[in-house]
């Protein structure tokens, strides 16, 4: 399996490759680091400042520094990741684009079955979800992991052996959903979760060699969507789920209002990692 965790060197970077190693284990790790403008720490940058004789002298200073801190970062992601099991290597991105689009575009170049991201972005600011990781979740053509940060520590027990929780309606994005979810992680039991709903066709028993466990479960009262969307988190939460995925409804900005809900609904409010598939 080949997966892109975009790594920062930040605490929430490094969780996300240990939840990653533990979910995924074997997996041939690239720890992407997306290095963009301004192409150095600020702090790095002052201190060329104060020495630079003229602007040219002070934009070479600062990509060349800028390059050497990118290489210890991607240097101390990999580091961890081999520490955890992972056969894993440095992908180290120049980009001008944003740092969620240029993951998604790494994942492309290197054909990677999966793709890691923290809840808390890549760029190490405290911005909550819906900067880089929606920004992946919306645009990636592979299934995401959104590792949210921090976990407690009944959540990282779960992560070994708990069962997986997919969100189940019937349709073909929860068919697709199931489907990679079993590809991915063929040795969990899955428990497909239909929110109240009896007009769901059940889902089966097995997909593959892995069991599946149909559960019904009553969405109670508020926004239908959001209703959803935390009686999904519930039912994972009583399983001890390990994982939790929904199906995408497609990629473009108009389907995500409508996927929106329920998926964006989870990614928010969950406090373990969610899997986005995408339709």
């Amino acid at each position: 399996m080949r997966v892109i965790l975009g790594y920062d060197g930040s605490p929430a970077a490094a969780a996300a490759i240990d939840v990653g190693a533990t979910l995924f284990p074997g997996a041939h790790g690239f720890i992407t680091y997306l290095w963009g403008p301004p192409f150095a720490s600020e702090q790095v940058r002052r201190r060329l400042w104060e020495h630079a004789r003229n602007i040219d002298t002070l934009t070479a200073a600062v990509e060349r520094e800028g390059e050497r801190e990118a290489h210890w970062v991607t240097g101390l992601g990999v580091s961890l990741a081999r520490a955890a099991g992972w056969q894993a290597e440095p992908l180290l991105e120049r980009t001008f684009a944003g740092e969620g689009t240029g993951l998604v575009r790494a994942a492309d170049k290197s054909d990677a079955d999966l793709v890691i991201v923290g809840s808390r972005g890549l760029g190490g600011s405290d911005a909550i979800l819906g900067s880089v990781s929606d920004i992946v979740v919306h645009h990636c053509s592979r299934p995401v992991v959104v590792v949210p940060h921090p976990m407690l520590s009944v959540e990282y027990d779960a992560l070994a052996a708990g069962p997986v929780v997919v969100g189940w309606d019937g349709s073909t994005n929860a068919e697709a959903a199931l489907a990679a979810a079993s590809r991915l992680l063929p040795h969990r039991h899955f428990v497909a979760v239909s929110v109240d709903d009896d007009s769901d066709p059940p889902a089966p028993e097995s997909v593959g060699d892995a069991r599946v466990t149909r559960v019904r479960v009553n969405r109670g009262r508020g926004r239908h969507a959001h209703a959803v969307a935390q009686a999904l988190i519930a039912a994972a939460d009583e399983h001890g789920a390990a994982l939790v995925v929904v199906g995408s409804r497609g990629r473009s900005v108009a389907r995500e209002i409508i996927l929106g809900s329920v998926a964006m609904g989870t990614l928010h409010h969950c406090h373990r990692p969610v899997m986005v598939v995408p339709g």
